[in-house]
């Protein structure tokens, strides 16, 4: 007689996060990185794959008891390819939903809540939200009751993020097969994966609402110059490999759902979301003009008072 599969006995878990972190070699970086990964292993139903061979990744992932695969595949510069981190995830998981995060994100049990909300009430689906920017200067410190003492930390200094670029993206399994040889930490690849979303008709659900993510600030002195990413040679190469430009100006303003109490409701329309949908339209039927071009019709500042005006609430 067929008897159900328990999870718990099998130590399935509901959600794989998978992340590639920098070197802990600067004392900022290995803290933040540290608060970030400490706070996912403390998520229920979770587990936690960290890629890369940086300094002092290995002796993290030991002491927050956490799994470490080494062998990512690099670009000629050694920086990890998101095609490899998308491979060793999905053949190391046991988890139904696979998130990929940048190292410096705090996560918290409604992270968690939402991903199963979601799961509940679609098969495909990729799931995202804006970040809150935190200025952080000191560990986290873990004991009970952490959670609330951070919120209000962070909504006292009430940096929610811009709906332009995107610090995780948590997936069903089976989804992103075809994921190309972008290079981690650079500009675009976010971008194309809302661009894949929409374009294979997934419904890509903006959690803004219902979660709070917590983006842990720092600078850029990792990369050559202590400049953006957007200024790094690699992301010409993303830029590439996503198809152009067109590809990778898709954000969570291009979400189709948010979730909210538990359950999915379209966007409300604003001045940004408006001036979007203006702009994809005349992509669509401008396809010959540059990039350029469309972009300054699509978004010229005459129109921004009149249609701001239009649509307060």
């Amino acid at each position: 007689m067929f008897q159900p599969v328990n999870l718990q006995t099998l130590n399935m878990s509901l959600i794989t996060l998978f992340s590639a972190p920098k070197p802990f070699t600067d004392p900022h970086i290995a803290m933040i990185q540290r608060n970030a990964i400490r706070s996912w292993a403390l998520l229920p139903e979770v587990e936690v794959i960290l890629l890369g061979e940086e300094t002092g990744l290995a002796e993290t992932a030991r002491e927050l008891g956490v799994k470490h695969l080494p062998n990512v595949a690099r670009n000629a510069s050694g920086t990890p390819l998101i095609s490899s981190m998308f491979r060793l995830a999905r053949e190391n998981s046991s988890s139904d939903l696979l998130c990929i995060i940048n190292a410096d994100m705090v996560l918290m049990p409604d992270f968690v809540e939402a991903a199963r909300q979601v799961a509940k009430l679609k098969d495909k689906f990729v799931l995202l939200s804006q970040r809150w920017d935190y200025d952080i200067t000191a560990p986290i410190d873990f004991t009970t009751g952490w959670e609330p003492g951070l919120r209000e930390s962070v909504s006292k200094q009430d940096q929610l993020h811009r709906p332009a670029g995107s610090d995780f993206f948590l997936f069903p399994k089976d989804s992103y097969q075809d994921i190309p040889d972008f290079i981690i930490g650079r500009a675009g690849w976010d971008n194309w994966m809302i661009f894949k979303a929409r374009r294979e008709g997934w419904p890509v659900i903006d959690c803004t609402p219902s979660v709070m993510i917590v983006h842990q600030n720092h600078d850029y002195s990792h990369l050559p110059g202590g400049r953006s990413h957007y200024d790094h040679p690699d992301t010409d190469e993303n830029i590439r490999l996503a198809g152009g430009q067109a590809n990778i100006r898709y954000t969570i303003l291009d979400s189709t759902h948010r979730l909210l109490g538990g359950k999915l409701a379209r966007p409300q329309l604003s001045y940004l979301r408006f001036m979007r949908k203006i702009e994809l339209f005349l992509r669509a039927i401008f396809f010959f003009l540059p990039e350029d071009m469309i972009e300054n019709i699509a978004r010229p500042k005459r129109w921004k008072k009149r249609i701001t005006k239009l649509f307060k609430p």
